[in-house]
């Protein structure tokens, strides 16, 4: 996809087995290709979508600032996998119309992998181990030192690299809740409606493992989000007690999970793909600091793990339920033959949905997601009909 043209100081997406791939390109990789080949409008198309490329440099969020903590924390709807079907999909439609965000319980995840791997993470912040990793956007630190009130640091992992790097419990912890995350997937389809695109072909997707470090205090504030990234469905293990912000469909909202569930928010990408009718969580739950209920642990530093099932970067989001104009409708012309050589034909109107959203390449929406931090705006806005 990318010539040797392209080569700039970006940084590269990831494939779904670790490798890197050139970033989409930049402004000035096109903005003289066949330049005087355009007409006046064609010009002015081609602008506009380079723009749309470009990462901006001002944000109305404050991106690394505290947000102020919601006022209530609530707790996400329990769906239980064990449940029979009619009953799941009924309770996990219901969650995803009306949050975007729910805890799962009786799952495959064993607790004692999830604080196996959670120990394994707090080796990584230092910075001999920092050394080892490659800044391949997404993957790699998200320092954001450039950023003021910052309130930890973040590190991005895929299934490849932990196992190279050596962290064989974050690598089996990641196997274990991408698993998961596929199943989620599958079942949100069935109770929405649609075909799922992803099954379990490895060149559709790919999972990011995104852990974060940050400093606890009496504030009781939550931590920046960070880095953002585009996805599908994205799952926290509760090891503890301990509240999260996220901003959500409806705002920010805190909530505090279950011990041992599995707190899932639904992406942008669930979003879109249901064309609209399931709710979304923006960027990944943050801990809220000192937010460990009835905890009496003193540690100083607060590890939050947060596993992101998103696609390739190749991939074209639309929304995947029937499409048809509404004004058009769709006709079905049902004939009856009375064996007599008459036919009767019996004309059926179907009402189907419009698109709410265009279709868009996932590589550059991604690019501009992840450098745009958490805008107040929702950059699912451009795409809709």
């Amino acid at each position: 996809m990318a010539s040797s043209t392209q080569e700039h100081h970006l940084h590269h997406l990831p494939t779904p087995y670790g490798t890197t791939t050139a970033p989409p390109p930049t402004p000035s990789a096109h903005s003289n290709h066949n330049h005087n080949l355009l007409s006046t409008s064609e010009a002015a198309d081609s602008l506009s979508r380079l723009l749309h490329r470009i990462p901006p440099t001002l944000s109305l969020s404050f991106p690394g600032r505290r947000q102020s903590p919601p006022p209530t924390t609530i707790s996400p709807p329990l769906i239980s996998l064990s449940d029979a079907k009619s009953i799941l999909h009924s309770n996990l439609l219901s969650a995803a119309k009306q949050h975007g965000f729910f805890q799962l319980t009786q799952h495959s995840i064993s607790s004692h992998l999830a604080q196996s791997a959670e120990s394994e993470s707090a080796y990584i912040f230092n910075d001999e181990k920092q050394l080892c990793f490659p800044k391949n956007w997404p993957l790699g630190f998200d320092n954001d030192d450039d950023d003021d009130d910052v309130c930890g640091r973040s590190l991005c992992l895929d299934e490849s690299s932990s196992m190279e790097l050596g962290f064989n419990s974050i690598h089996e912890f990641t196997s274990q809740m991408e698993k998961l995350g596929l199943e989620v997937i599958e079942e949100l389809a069935c109770a929405v409606g649609f075909e799922n695109p992803v099954g379990k072909e490895r060149t559709r997707f790919c999972s990011l493992m995104w852990i974060s470090e940050s400093e606890s205090g009496s504030s009781n504030m939550p931590l920046s989000p960070g880095r953002v990234y585009p996805y599908v469905v994205g799952l926290n293990y509760q090891i503890r007690c301990r509240k999260y912000s996220m901003l959500a469909d409806s705002g920010w909202v805190s909530v505090a999970p279950q011990v041992d569930s599995v707190m899932v928010t639904l992406g942008d990408i669930a979003q879109v793909w249901s064309n609209g009718k399931v709710k979304k969580v923006r960027g990944r739950p943050v801990p809220i600091t000192n937010g460990e209920i009835n905890s009496s642990s003193n540690n100083s530093h607060c590890v939050s793990m947060t596993l992101l099932v998103t696609l390739a970067h190749e991939n074209t989001v639309s929304p995947l339920l029937p499409i048809k104009s509404p004004s058009l409708g769709v006709v079905l012309n049902k004939e009856d033959d009375d064996g007599l050589g008459d036919k009767d034909s019996t004309t059926i109107a179907v009402e189907e949905e419009s698109p709410m959203f265009n279709s868009f390449s996932f590589e550059d929406y991604a690019w501009r997601v992840y450098h745009a931090r958490l805008n107040i705006k929702d950059p699912l806005v451009r795409y809709r009909v």
